[in-house]
């Protein structure tokens, strides 16, 4: 779930549990915790106690870091299997049949490096939201105008009271005490319930603000109660983009040509070795991490400043290129992204129910208790 940010913060947000990497990098900083943890583990993983993993015995290990990487269980997503399969061929180098514990030291600490490098650059906040700020929020104040802002948004004649019930919890913000809705987890456990708990005769009808008011905040206080009863636990993530990632590579000219080389690596040229400009937007994407941008796809808002951008300097026209000329197209394109960004910055804040239950999640990497 992605929303603008820059609204006053709740006690919620302010007193979560922050994901820095700084746990991360001690851990593997630390060369004798660091080789106690792997041996813990490997001795975990290797059930047949030959001293070496095999695909089936790593299966686990990739599990536990494809939840510490937020993915959904294997089997669920095309695209997420994928990074599991990614995961598993960085273990055995694409052929292995088994891993010895120096490679899956090797490996494990660079998996976890890059991992605390991610949360480095854009800490990630546990929230454990328990109905406490949401009845705060329909206590408060600011409930009823916020409610009448929100069904403004909403209001259809189309729809009936129920629709814009489920709709408006939608609206209702992490800030406020309300877990992501969107969420099928929190919309089946705890808004469907407080729905059915509070369900009138005359909810298929057309809604008036009124009725809507009176029946939300009823509603409301039944999904506080669910909260209290079952709290939901939310990983919160704020990010903004104003062009200083860029500024930093564009500044480094030995950076920024390893990072350009680096990218074009892969990119199909003719028989006098030019390129197409169809690839840019490719090679925009591999470079991003190393600018401080967002992966293609990921913010809306940033990608209508790329479109901009590529539309300006007639980046989409698919002409071949020889490799100088496509490396200063991409450099005057991260040079006018960063002009754009830097005049209108753009912030955007993500909430993802967590269903693992924190205790046990990830017992990868979990420091042993031994």
């Amino acid at each position: 779930m992605e929303t603008p940010t820059g609204t006053p913060k709740k006690k919620s947000v302010e007193h979560g549990q922050v994901l820095d990497g700084s746990d991360i990098m001690e851990l593997v900083e630390n060369e004798q915790v660091f080789s106690n943890f792997v041996d813990h583990k490997f001795q975990e993983l290797d059930r047949d106690r030959d001293g070496k993993l095999s695909v089936k015995e790593l299966q686990p290990a990739v599990a536990d870091i494809g939840v510490a990487l937020g993915l959904p269980a294997q089997g669920s997503s095309p695209d997420s299997d994928h990074i599991y399969s990614e995961v598993l061929s960085e273990f055995t180098h694409g052929k292995q049949e088994t891993v010895s514990k120096t490679e899956f030291k090797e490996v494990l600490s660079d998996i976890l490096l890059g991992m605390a490098a991610g949360l480095k650059r854009d800490p990630v906040v546990i929230l454990r939201i328990d109905g406490e700020d949401l009845l705060e929020f329909i206590n408060g104040p600011s409930f009823e105008a916020e409610i009448v802002s929100i069904f403004s948004q909403i209001e259809s004649p189309d729809r009936s009271l129920r629709d814009h019930l489920i709709q408006a919890f939608e609206k209702v913000s992490v800030d406020q005490g309300m877990p992501p809705s969107s969420d099928p987890w929190v919309l089946d456990n705890i808004v469907e319930p407080a729905l059915q708990a509070c369900s009138g005769h005359d909810w298929h009808k057309p809604a008036s603000q009124e009725a809507f008011l009176v029946e939300f905040k009823k509603v409301a206080e039944r999904v506080a109660q669910h909260l209290k009863e079952q709290p939901v636990i939310v990983a919160h993530s704020e990010n903004t983009f104003d062009g200083s990632g860029i500024k930093r590579l564009l500044s480094n000219k030995f950076e920024l040509d390893k990072t350009l080389n680096a990218a074009l690596e892969n990119v199909p040229r003719d028989r006098n070795g030019k390129m197409s400009k169809e690839y840019l937007r490719v090679v925009l994407d591999v470079v991003s991490p190393s600018a401080g941008l967002p992966p293609i796809g990921a913010v809306d808002q940033m990608d209508k400043v790329v479109a901009d951008v590529f539309q300006m300097i007639n980046a989409d026209d698919g002409k071949l290129v020889k490799e100088d000329e496509f490396k200063k197209l991409l450099t005057e394109i991260l040079g006018s992204i960063m002009l754009q960004l830097e005049g209108n910055t753009i912030s955007v804040s993500t909430n993802s129910v967590v269903h693992e239950p924190l205790a046990s999640s990830s017992s990868l990497l979990l420091p042993s208790s031994q």
